[in-house]
C-alpha cells in the first residue's frame, strides 16, 4: 500500500492502483515498438506490482507498523515471494513480458546483493534469466534497457503523484531517464494547477490521469483483520491530476 497521512487520519492507495496509473502514462507515449511489444510493455507497466502478500482479512500484522498504523510500502522488507510471484505469473505472458519484469525487478533489488545468499541467488538467475530472453528475443541489451527505461519513468512519475511528491513553489522535481537517454523534470507552477513536465514526452499537449484511494479516519487497527474490514468499508475517492506542455 502508498499510505498518505491527513489531516483526518490516512489515504491509502494500493499498489496494484499506482501500476495502473503507471500504465495510463505510458499508453499517452507514441509507441516506440512494433504493437506486440508495446502492448506486452504496457501489461508489464500494469502489472508490476502484482502478487502482493494476501494479508486481507486474516490476522496477523503484515499490513501495519508496530504502533498499528497502515504500513507503507517503504515500511516493509523484501519480500522474496512477492518478487517471485510477479515473475512467476509474467511467464504466463510470455518471454518478453517476463524479461521487463525481470529487469525491473533487478532494478528493485540489486542493491540487496551481499545480505543472504538466497537473495544472490535470486538476483543470480534474473540476470541468467534476462540474458537467455534476449538472445531468444534477438534484442541487443540497449533495446531491452531501452524499453524497460518507459516502466521505470512512468512507475516513477505515478508514485511522485501517488506520495504527493510534487515540489511547491514551483520548483522543479527529476523524475527519471526516458527511453532515449533524456532526463525529465515536473513542475507544479500554481498549486493545484496542471503539472507541467520538461521536456514533454507524450503524443498530446494535454492528458488526464486519475487513480483510487481509499480514506481512513481510524488511526491505529488491532491486526490486519481490523485494517482489511476499514479499508472494505471505506470511502473511495478519485485523485486526478492534468499534465500539461510546459
Amino acid at each position: 500500500m502508498i499510505v498518505n497521512s491527513t489531516p483526518a487520519g490516512w489515504q491509502i492507495i494500493y499498489q496494484q492502483a499506482h501500476a495502473l496509473l503507471a500504465a495510463q502514462l505510458a499508453w499517452h507515449w507514441a509507441p516506440t515498438l512494433s504493437p506486440d511489444r508495446w502492448v506486452g510493455l504496457l501489461a508489464a507497466i500494469a502489472q508490476h506490482d502484482d502478487e502482493q502478500a494476501d494479508w486481507r482479512g486474516r490476522g496477523g500484522h503484515h499490513g501495519l507498523t508496530a504502533a498499528g498504523a497502515p504500513a507503507n510500502f517503504t515500511q516493509k522488507e523484501f519480500s522474496m515471494e512477492q518478487a517471485a510471484g510477479v515473475l512467476a505469473a509474467a511467464r504466463f505472458q510470455g518471454r518478453w513480458r517476463s524479461l521487463l519484469t525481470s529487469l525491473h525487478l533487478s532494478c528493485l533489488y540489486e542493491s540487496l546483493r551481499g545480505q543472504k545468499k538466497d537473495i544472490d541467488a535470486f538476483l543470480d538467475e534474473l540476470v541468467a534469466a534476462q540474458k537467455k530472453a534476449r538472445k531468444e528475443l534477438s534484442l541487443t541489451k540497449k533495446q531491452a534497457d531501452e524499453a524497460y527505461a518507459l516502466l521505470h519513468w512512468c512507475d516513477r512519475l505515478s508514485l511522485i503523484l501517488c506520495r504527493h511528491e510534487i515540489p511547491e513553489m514551483g520548483r522543479a522535481v527529476e523524475i527519471h531517464r526516458g527511453p532515449d537517454g533524456t532526463t525529465h523534470t515536473l513542475a507544479q507552477p500554481v498549486a493545484g494547477g496542471p503539472v507541467h513536465v520538461q521536456p514533454w514526452p507524450f503524443r498530446d499537449a494535454e492528458l488526464l490521469v486519475s487513480v483510487e484511494a481509499s480514506v481512513l479516519t481510524q488511526l491505529q487497527f488491532k491486526d490486519d483483520a481490523g485494517l482489511a474490514a476499514a479499508l472494505r468499508a471505506a470511502p473511495v475517492e478519485a485523485l486526478s491530476w492534468t499534465l500539461r506542455r510546459g
